[in-house]
């Protein structure tokens, strides 16, 4: 099985090389696999397992890495794929001795991270490209010593603002209970915050603002400045998602509620948790849970979830200016989000973007000639790719490749729009489409199926005057599930299939008008 699926996604990313080339910039071969309990980095320098980057100027970047340090790198752009043309890329140790850093941040003359304790400044005060000063800028939420509970962060909302997510501990016992909330609500057990968004102000202050969170790798903000995270699979979470937070919002993870109770919460009176109920049920009798703004179909739209990159480039990234892209750890790939408001809440579709980088992306971070700086590693999970670690660089090639560009929502149906004119015939055709939806189990079990599948009518394909728009309109959309498109007959004014034929949209509300 998994030599069939390399094999597909190869050939997936040959064609999607041709629009966004893949650059290596460090991505040595591991002595032992991620998963071997004696694993071993590459002999070859730095275990550069990138877990927060920061883009300094056009040839220098910043990276965390697993192992508690910060680098800096020198002539990352003139590592073009060219062989001997490339250059060579310089590496200077900024900071050490950090609890495995989960992101970093460039803020004035700082480097931002968080690391397992606290959220950390990092100053380099007398020019030599080493920290001399390390401030800590928050902390005070619970460890308990359990390998899982990782925190992730700083990011900035469009306010200035930084945010922070926290890991939930993973079955808790022996001294680890001795650091749990006491007494806590509904007998969960977990150290304080932990399942929680936390953000810190302007003053200092930081505050807890959303909970829910299972493993929340992915953090950032979307081009109005709202903050959203991306959780994984597990244990009370049906498949990848991606949520907007804010104030009171809680997710799906209800150890998380632990913390109810504490100075400062903003989720109240949850008295009882529903288990085993599909979604829309579920919500109806959890009023405290909000649904996540998109789901990730498991499998078809990646299997962990990571991190989140808004593109800011101006359209020197492509066509998908403003829209999100997501990180993806075990399918070593990226995924392409695409938002719109329907009754005050988020919600939109998800579409593949990129697959074949040598290890799974955990991190990205974007220059300012749009291309994106993606950092590697899969230690303590395994990945497809050629590689354990390392850093590669995304370039749109200036090639427009032939996607669904958005997937709106209308109150019959939904309007896609297209990067490049549809050929008439092929679009209007509702042979051309295929659309079903399905939802997913609330439960304490790992993860849910599909379920309540149902296929949907497309009773006409109308194309808009410019061949940039198809109105589908559907009988039998059903709020609060996922509906899956697939476009594979639909052809460009030259007769090209789209890239990627799939898209899921999250249809948590259907508009009036």
């Amino acid at each position: 099985m998994v030599a069939l699926a390399l094999a597909v996604g190869s050939a997936w990313a040959d064609e999607e090389q041709d629009y966004y080339r893949i650059i290596s910039i460090a991505t040595p071969d591991s002595q032992t696999d991620s998963r071997d309990p004696n694993w071993k980095p590459s002999d070859e320098g730095i275990a550069l397992e990138v877990s927060g980057i920061a883009v300094l100027s056009p040839s220098r970047v910043a990276v965390a890495i697993r192992k508690g340090e910060v680098w800096l790198l020198d002539g990352v752009d003139q590592v073009t794929g060219e062989g001997e043309e490339s250059g060579v890329v310089t590496y200077q140790r900024f900071a050490s001795a950090l609890h495995e850093p989960l992101g970093l941040l460039q803020q004035d003359d700082s480097l931002i991270t968080v690391q397992r304790t606290e959220m950390t400044r990092l100053r380099d005060t007398d020019g030599d490209d080493v920290a001399d000063v390390y401030d800590t800028l928050a902390s005070g939420w619970g460890v308990s010593g359990h390998y899982h509970e990782y925190a992730y962060g700083p990011k900035l909302d469009g306010d200035g603002n930084l945010w922070m997510t926290l890991n939930i501990g993973m079955g808790l016992k022996g001294e680890q209970l001795q650091k749990i909330v006491p007494d806590a609500p509904l007998g969960y057990r977990q150290a304080a915050w932990r399942g929680w968004g936390m953000k810190l102000d302007s003053s200092g202050e930081l505050n807890p603002v959303c909970a829910g969170m299972r493993s929340p790798s992915g953090l950032g903000a979307n081009a109005d400045g709202d903050m959203f995270y991306t959780d994984q699979q597990g244990n009370w979470v049906a498949t990848n998602s991606l949520h907007h937070m804010r104030p009171g919002a809680f997710s799906h993870h209800p150890e998380s509620l632990a913390s109810m109770e504490l100075r400062g919460s903003t989720i109240h009176d949850v008295e009882e948790v529903p288990n085993g109920l599909a979604y829309p049920e579920a919500l109806k009798r959890f009023p405290q849970m909000q649904p996540p703004a998109v789901w990730f179909p498991y499998k078809k739209a990646g299997q962990s979830a990571t991190d989140i990159l808004l593109d800011q480039s101006g359209g020197k990234f492509g066509p998908f200016e403003n829209q999100l892209f997501v990180g993806e750890f075990t399918q070593a790939s990226m995924h392409r989000v695409f938002l719109e408001k329907v009754n005050g809440e988020y919600q939109g579709a998800c579409f593949p973007f990129r697959r074949g980088f040598a290890s799974a992306v955990l991190r990205m971070a974007q220059a300012e000639d749009g291309s994106v700086y993606v950092g590697l590693t899969n230690r303590g999970w395994s990945s497809l790719g050629t590689s354990s670690y390392g850093l590669q660089r995304l370039e749109w090639t200036g090639k427009t490749p032939f996607e669904i560009q958005e997937m709106r929502a209308k109150p019959d149906g939904f309007e896609l729009v297209f990067t490049r004119q549809v050929d008439v015939e092929s679009a209007s055709d509702v042979g051309s489409y295929q659309l079903a939806s399905h939802t997913y189990l609330y439960q304490s079990s790992y993860g849910s199926d599909e379920v309540l599948k149902q296929d949907l009518k497309i009773r006409e394909a109308i194309v808009s005057e410019d061949r940039l728009r198809v109105r589908l309109k559907v009988d039998g959309l059903r709020e609060l599930f996922v509906h899956e498109l697939d476009a594979g007959g639909v052809k460009d004014e030259n007769g090209q299939p789209l890239l990627h034929r799939k898209a899921f949209y999250t249809l948590n509300n259907i508009p009036q008008e």
